[in-house]
């Protein structure tokens, strides 16, 4: 029997309880960034709720991060549409013992409700609803990373190996406070600048010194001066130390720098300009070393207009409206999309405060976010939706 849209809307709109209640339990896992254990019991609690309707899923291991775990709801053969969601949040482990899952008649909060655990339970709920749809004309695949907060060190390879393959790409990053869905981001990058000097008495023999405080400090001036605000760049130094003492000539200094761009094409050029300047050597007697800490690609506004059309649409015949937003956060989908792959993001529950503890989940939001988000899978390849010509490549 071929997929049948309505069923699997009408199933998910008597789901609300169920999907509140895996939604507590998953936000009253720890799951950090840096804490394996926790981010893999998240995704047993996904994986047994999925296995449950006889939705299998593949374990790809990872070493001090989270697993990556593909989960698929097979279809009529042809490139499937990949559904992304992270694990990880930035909260401490052990934030659930004094701060776990709460709500009033309205909200959820506790760490993580929004960013991404409510996006990781319509992925969950999706899965469920399209295996109960009838024979998909493609397979929906859902990929579960673990280390999304600190740069996606460990999943990007097999996001983008995943995206290659798919016809389009929807990822559940939560929905914006004003109910908006994320049709642009930048990209970003944390550089980190080491530089070497040489330490001297500051007041017996401060000529034989070399500092590598004054080095770093020439280097910021010329490193901000490479933000250009009508092109959407920015560079900022906020974090630095260095030296041993205020009498003693820096011997080493180290800085933190966050670099925000919006179109892929001006990374190459940023990035060579940091190069150049990380390389000068300021002052006899110092050097300077660059490491890439974590870097994002832009999620660019072109790849996200036909699903953004399609969503809309599929979100007026379910009863809300919404726009496509652009935002200065970076997140997976702009790897997907810096390699053309159609991509649209902040498809979770609507929420807000993230990366707080004032972080909430608008409750009323869960179902039909998670029905817009099936009907738009089902839509993905329908040549009479407008504007999908590009999208259904077989």
């Amino acid at each position: 029997m071929s997929a049948t849209p309505q069923q699997a809307l009408d199933w998910l709109a008597g789901q609300r309880q169920a999907m509140e209640a895996l939604l507590q339990r998953i936000v009253d896992t720890d799951s950090n960034s840096y804490d394996k254990a926790g981010v893999d019991a998240v995704g047993a609690l996904l994986a047994a709720e999925l296995e449950a309707d006889g939705i299998l899923l593949k374990r790809l291991p990872v070493d001090g991060f989270g697993d990556v775990m593909l989960a698929q709801v097979p279809g009529e053969p042809g490139k499937p549409v990949l559904l992304l969601g992270h694990r990880d949040t930035v909260f401490p482990k052990g934030t659930t013992t004094t701060r776990g899952y709460s709500r009033d008649a309205i909200l959820a909060y506790g760490p993580g409700v929004a960013d991404m655990k409510g996006g990781l339970v319509l992925n969950c709920f999706a899965l469920k609803a399209l295996k109960r749809a009838g024979q998909l004309p493609y397979p929906v695949q859902v990929l579960f990373t673990g280390d999304e907060e600190i740069g996606s060190g460990s999943a990007r390879a097999h996001i983008e190996n995943a995206a290659r393959a798919a016809r389009a790409v929807l990822n559940t990053e939560p929905g914006r406070a004003s109910g908006n869905v994320v049709s642009a981001r930048k990209g970003g990058a944390t550089l980190i600048i080491e530089v070497s000097g040489r330490a001297a008495h500051a007041g017996v023999n401060h000529a034989d010194g070399a500092s590598a405080i004054e080095a770093l400090a020439r280097k910021i001036v010329k490193l901000h001066a490479l933000t250009d605000y009508s092109a959407g760049i920015t560079t900022n130094v906020g974090l630095m130390s260095g030296g041993t003492s205020s009498n003693t000539v820096a011997p080493s200094a180290c800085a933190r720098l966050d670099v925000r761009f919006i179109e892929l094409k001006h990374w190459d050029q940023i990035f060579s300009a940091i190069q150049a300047i990380v390389a000068e050597e300021e002052l006899i007697g110092t050097r300077a070393i660059l490491k890439e800490a974590t870097t994002f690609l832009p999620m660019e506004a072109h790849h996200s207009e036909r699903l953004l059309h399609i969503y809309q649409q599929k979100a007026l015949a379910l009863g809300f409206s919404v726009e496509g937003e652009f935002t200065g956060g970076c997140a997976d989908s702009g790897f997907t999309a810096s390699l053309g792959i159609p991509t649209l993001c902040g498809l979770g529950p609507v929420g807000g405060k993230v990366h707080t503890d004032r972080e909430y989940l608008e409750l009323d939001t869960l179902v039909p976010r998670a029905q817009a988000l099936v009907a738009t899978i089902l839509a993905v390849g329908e040549s009479s939706s407008v504007g999908t010509a590009n999208i259904i490549a077989n």
